[in-house]
């Protein structure tokens, strides 16, 4: 039986709330212990041991909590202590916490991301559901070397393409233009896809010595917006990500803030619509800008902090956009 360790965080799978509702809920209420206790048939999955690492909101992660929970991962791994990794998480931040860790850890050990939308005391909470079949997805063979997941309401989604589409209802997640990789029926993982893109074992970016990750900011670009925004963000930053209309598109006033701004930072155009692909345009030559391509803003502005930690030349820096 594979060994499966479980490292919470908190979030709403964690939380209390009055007697049956959905809402006016606290997290932080249910240590994994308690959690896995509301988990029927887990210990036929695995043999499971879990730890509580943080016991915060999901908003409050921070980049001080992904360094520490990468390493944490790692040093496992490196033990031969589990065969797997389950991470419960808050659902806001859960897809920027996944991409990071796909950049991250080096292991080719399944690591399964799941959360809940409602809290445990709720009375159809999701979270159980969602903890046993990230349990079962961990314990798979057939989920290593995929590089991180996330499992969520019996889809499985790869961390890059992963994306929160709905702040209301229990299947909040999937993966926009992508697919899932897979669905979860109880304990059967069943995978039709798997991810394209180098991740884990095969990037360069170690979070050994790291303290801090370089700043990186986004600007977020809307019909009438101010460019004052742009210099005000990358004054305080080594990298900015835009959030742009369409394609990564923008005003006239803002390509001469971000053309500004390119001069002595990194700039990545993105897409705010949440779908498609940024590419190459004439314009990002003349502009000195990078082009995002299928990564969201979040995302983007993740790979270009690690990417930072890494080098600082513009051209390998789109070389990661183009593989990770």
């Amino acid at each position: 039986m594979k060994k499966i360790h479980i490292l919470a965080t908190g979030g709403t799978i964690s939380a209390r709330g009055p007697a049956g509702r959905t809402a006016g809920y606290q997290d932080g209420a249910f240590r994994i212990e308690q959690l896995l206790e509301g988990v029927e048939g887990a210990a036929a999955l695995a043999r499971i041991t879990g730890e509580q690492i943080f016991t915060l909101s999901s908003e409050d992660m921070t980049g001080a909590h992904w360094l520490a929970l990468a390493r944490r991962i790692n040093q496992l791994a490196e033990e031969g202590t589990a065969d797997g990794f389950v991470v419960t998480h808050g659902t806001n931040t859960l897809e920027e916490t996944a991409y990071f860790l796909h950049l991250t850890v080096k292991t080719d050990r399944p690591v399964v991301l799941t959360g809940s939308m409602r809290p445990a005391t709720a009375n159809s909470a999701d979270g159980a559901q969602n903890l046993y079949e990230a349990i079962a997805v961990a314990a798979s063979g057939e989920a290593r070397g995929k590089g991180v997941l996330v499992v969520f309401s019996d889809g499985i989604y790869g961390a890059r393409g992963v994306q929160k589409v709905n702040c209301f209802r229990p299947d909040a997640f999937n993966s926009r233009d992508f697919g899932c990789l897979g669905y979860v029926q109880d304990d059967l993982p069943v995978f039709f896809q798997t991810p394209a893109e180098d991740h884990t074992l095969r990037t360069p970016f170690q979070t050994e010595g790291l303290q801090t990750l370089p700043p990186v900011e986004i600007a977020y670009f809307y019909a009438d917006a101010d460019p004052c925004v742009v210099p005000l963000l990358a004054g305080r930053a080594r990298g900015l990500v835009i959030a742009g209309a369409g394609s990564g598109q923008m005003s006239s006033p803002w390509k001469d803030a971000v053309r500004e701004a390119a001069r002595r930072i990194p700039v990545v155009r993105c897409s705010r619509t949440g779908s498609g692909l940024v590419g190459r345009e004439s314009r990002d030559a003349e502009a000195g800008t990078l082009w995002g391509m299928t990564l969201p803003p979040v995302k983007a502005r993740i790979l270009l902090s690690l990417g930072l930690t890494v080098t600082d030349s513009r051209e390998a820096l789109q070389e990661f956009f183009q593989t990770y």
